[in-house]
């Protein structure tokens, strides 16, 4: 059982190729069994969903910026790319302007849920707007492999189309007033006002007096009376001097403190008097735990912390500390790893490490010991050259293969 949305999307991917589009079909059912549906379709061939196009929209329409921003940086961290969510969205522009005439609703390759949407949304979408979306996109995808800042390139088309709609502080904008110029985007002091109307404390009249008393400070002339500061602050407010209850807070300027070279005997002084100063935590080493540790135990813990950092994206050093099983001798923790590289990788991360063991063991008195096993070496193939040695070693046949061939490592 399949959703029509499904086969369509199957359908866009095989690109009119009937053999792609059978071999797509079987990928997906294989991961998603007998029930197929559009959003499974979507995760399994890694392609955005028009569900994206339709939000990204909304917020140009909107003329969201900061939202759309981060919509398309959550976009780049699915793993899609820009040159990608660039050609699906001016596919999309396309998709609405071929709804915009019953005649050419039929040039839509889509389901009939997916119609419905977009017959919706275009009529909420000047044609104008489509005219010039399509435009910038356009130019979007043809500048994307020449450009050497991509993902700028792709923000700022998407501000550009944020923009298009903009009136400003215009109440009845003309027809011929509804698209700003491409060189204009909109003001960050718009979504200033836009967050300020929404009950945000820094209103339009705060940040202006704050701004006003950033630049009269840096003024060389700090002698005006606080009065003459206020009666100023009411100017640009447009209050009155009675109203101001706001008092300009005293500046003090410290001096930085006077360096010394590393090299003069006042450095010495000034780092024997830091000691001094130092306070020393001392402590009883009778006070500190220590809990019998059995291997097994270490070896629980061990895996955890594996799992731990696997989950925070150490992807390395859990490879690293996963190469062996750890042996315990006395209180010392021994491991075996393949070669100098993980060694310095575990030891470098070793503090957090080992008190993580020694909080869950009980045991303060874990050390950790590490060496570097020449025979595990040659068991793991790092270069091409080795790895096809150890792919001869298992079956001889493959050398025959490269030689009749020609092939290269």
């Amino acid at each position: 059982e399949a959703e029509e949305d499904a086969l369509h999307i199957i359908a866009q991917k095989a690109d009119g190729a009937l053999r792609d589009a059978l071999s797509i079909f079987d990928r997906v059912v294989s991961f998603s069994g007998k029930e197929l549906s559009r959003k499974a379709v979507t995760e399994n061939l890694n392609v955005l969903d028009y569900d994206t196009y339709f939000e990204v929209t909304d917020l140009i329409l909107d003329n969201d910026i900061p939202n759309l921003l981060l919509l398309f940086n959550k976009i780049l961290a699915q793993g899609f790319e820009g040159h990608h969510f660039v050609i699906g969205l001016a596919s999309h522009f396309r998709d609405l302007m071929v709804c915009r005439h019953k005649d050419t609703v039929a040039l839509l390759e889509v389901g009939d849920n997916a119609k419905r949407l977009y017959l919706e949304q275009s009529k909420k979408t000047p044609q104008e707007f489509l005219l010039k979306a399509l435009e910038i996109t356009n130019e979007t995808d043809l500048q994307y492999k020449s450009s050497k800042n991509s993902r700028l390139l792709v923000e700022l088309t998407l501000m550009k189309l944020a923009s298009l709609t903009f009136t400003g502080e215009k109440k009845n904008p003309d027809s011929h007033d509804r698209l700003i110029s491409l060189a204009r985007l909109i003001p960050a002091s718009f979504f200033h006002k836009a967050k300020a109307q929404n009950g945000d404390e820094s209103s339009p009249e705060r940040v202006g007096k704050e701004q006003f008393r950033e630049e009269k400070i840096s003024q060389p002339n700090l002698s005006k009376s606080i009065a003459e500061e206020e009666t100023l602050e009411d100017r640009l407010t447009g209050q009155s001097s009675a109203a101001v209850t706001e008092v300009a807070p005293k500046i003090s300027i410290k001096k930085p403190a006077k360096r010394v070279s590393g090299l003069s005997l006042s450095s010495i002084q000034a780092k024997k008097k830091h000691e001094l100063n130092r306070i020393e935590v001392t402590y009883d080493e009778d006070d500190l735990p220590r809990e019998p540790v059995t291997l097994e135990d270490l070896r629980k813990h061990w895996e955890q912390y594996i799992e731990k950092i696997d989950g925070e994206g150490k992807k390395i050093l859990a490879s690293n500390l996963n190469a062996d099983l750890p042996v315990l001798k006395d209180l010392t923790i021994h491991i075996e790893l393949p070669n100098d590289t993980m060694k310095k990788e575990v030891e470098r991360e070793q503090f957090s490490l080992m008190n993580y063991l020694k909080s869950a063991l009980n045991n303060h008195y874990l050390e950790l010991s590490i060496s570097v096993n020449e025979e595990t070496v040659r068991k793991y193939a790092f270069t091409p050259e080795e790895k096809y040695e150890k792919l001869r070693e298992k079956n001889p046949a493959i050398d025959l293969l490269r030689k009749t061939f020609d092939l290269d490592l």
